[in-house]
């Protein structure tokens, strides 16, 4: 496709000068389709896969249709997890950057509400946030959308899977019916398509398909029998490949408990992910894994929609996914940037419908191949280099990334080379460091200071 400059759109000159600076002169398939469309004020479905720009495709129609003079919620975006919805926050705020006291307030479950009903008494242009919480503030008046101009459902297949039907409906009715609807969904199954005729009005639906680059992927397919076999095979993979970095897709998550809970027994590096976890343990566990301080992550598809991990080494579907598309999507999470990746899918024999409904969509002849022989699986379990250390303080006590790097390199302190990843939250930071300077660095932020301040920090197991 050739490549479309977002300078042939209707978009302010502060808006098309702030993308410049950022580096986005051509636009991805999907905005070329859709923003055209979005900027007419058209109700519009996209169809697309993590990573195909359309945040930033739905984030610049709602600014073009923002009035900054008033100071009420003009626009709804709402999302299925905390993770996701900070991630389209602060994309926001980025594409918003030449617009002057534009206010985007994220609102999420798990969170404190206290300050959240206090940065609503003060006002906000644009909301966004999960359905359940949303929902909260609405039923107490805390928020009014008799100016909202645009409601957003991003990963609506998600927010329905993950039970938000209920709280959709009651968020519909509170808005007014004069308003643009976008909806982006990374499948289009048939609850999609009654919501969007329920909620819209003459929408277009723009889809991208979900592709594979056999350049950047190389893809496995094994025979296996019982459950037993399964994990031998998952182990045997991991042996073999080692890989510094990998996603095993489970289609339940008892799968994913028993997968965890057996790797982690033999001594790999593992977390799970799934709907029981607390926040902040949520939280811990996706920035441990996207700073290599764990290897391994084990998740169900509506569990790791939205993670954002660079480098991904390999993913391992434990079961082949119902959906051939959901398929694409899972194995497209590694080979991403120009780094190669790996996909190894198991199957048994009941699931042979599965391989002939991948192997038609995607127009790629599968053959099994064997697995590692069995000898690999007396070599020992390898562990991640890094390791990760949460400090007890963030952006609310102004620490910044720059404060816990040079706290840990300062005098006498460690090599730079050895500081991984720093994520920061509102009340915790993280640092991966690497292993064989844990204890110097632990050391370094105990009796350091951060902002003039003693912060405390623990190494995290």
């Amino acid at each position: 496709m050739s490549q479309i400059p977002f300078s042939t759109l209707t978009l302010s000159p502060a808006l098309l000068q702030n993308l410049d600076t950022l580096g986005y002169t051509s636009m991805t398939p999907i905005q070329a389709k859709a923003l055209p469309l979005m900027l007419k004020g058209v109700d519009v479905i996209g169809q697309g896969k993590t990573g195909s720009g359309k945040t930033a495709a739905f984030g610049l129609s709602l600014l073009t249709n923002l009035n900054v003079k008033r100071f009420r919620v003009q626009s709804l975006v709402l999302c299925p997890t905390r993770e996701l919805a900070d991630q389209v926050a602060k994309e926001i705020r980025t594409l918003a950057r030449s617009i002057h006291n534009i206010k985007v307030l994220t609102l999420c479950g798990g969170m404190p509400m206290g300050p959240q009903i206090g940065s609503l008494e003060h006002g906000a242009h644009i909301l966004v946030g999960t359905p359940g919480r949303i929902l909260d503030h609405l039923e107490k008046d805390r928020i009014d959308l008799s100016e909202l101009n645009t409601l957003v459902l991003d990963e609506a297949d998600r927010m329905l899977d993950m039970g938000f039907q209920d709280a959709l409906d009651a968020i519909i009715d509170e808005a007014p019916t004069d308003r643009q609807t976008l909806l982006f969904s990374a499948t289009f199954p048939e609850q999609i398509q009654t919501v969007a005729n329920r909620i819209m009005k003459n929408a277009e639906l723009v889809k991208v398909e979900a592709t594979h680059d056999n350049s950047s992927i190389t893809q496995f397919f094994y025979k296996v029998g019982n459950d037993a076999d399964r994990l031998n095979a998952v182990k045997k993979l991991l042996l073999k490949h080692r890989p510094e970095s990998s996603v095993i897709f489970c289609n339940t998550k008892r799968e994913v408990q028993e997968v965890a809970e057996e790797l982690y027994q033999e001594g790999f590096d593992v977390i799970d992910l799934h709907g029981d976890l607390e926040q902040r343990d949520r939280n811990q566990s996706l920035v441990q894994f996207s700073n290599k301080s764990i290897s391994i992550l084990i998740a169900t598809d509506v569990a790791a929609r939205g993670l954002d991990v660079d480098n991904l080494d390999m993913v391992i579907n434990y079961q082949l996914s119902r959906d051939p598309e959901v398929h694409v999507h899972r194995i497209g999470r590694t080979g991403r940037a120009g780094s190669k990746g790996m996909a190894c899918s198991l199957f048994s024999s009941n699931e042979m419908h599965r391989v002939a409904q991948i192997d038609e969509y995607m127009d790629l002849p599968i053959e099994p191949i064997a697995l590692p022989d069995e000898e690999v699986l007396s070599e020992a379990t390898y562990q991640a280099e890094m390791v990760t250390i949460e400090i007890s303080g963030g952006k609310k006590q102004k620490v910044r990334a720059g404060d816990i790097l040079g706290a840990l390199t300062g005098q006498d302190g460690i090599d730079g080379k050895k500081v991984g990843k720093i994520n920061l939250f509102d009340m915790r930071s993280y640092v991966a460091v690497h292993k064989n300077v844990v204890k110097a660095a632990l050391k370094k932020l105990e009796n350091g200071k951060l902002k003039g301040r003693k912060f405390r920090a623990r190494i995290l197991k």
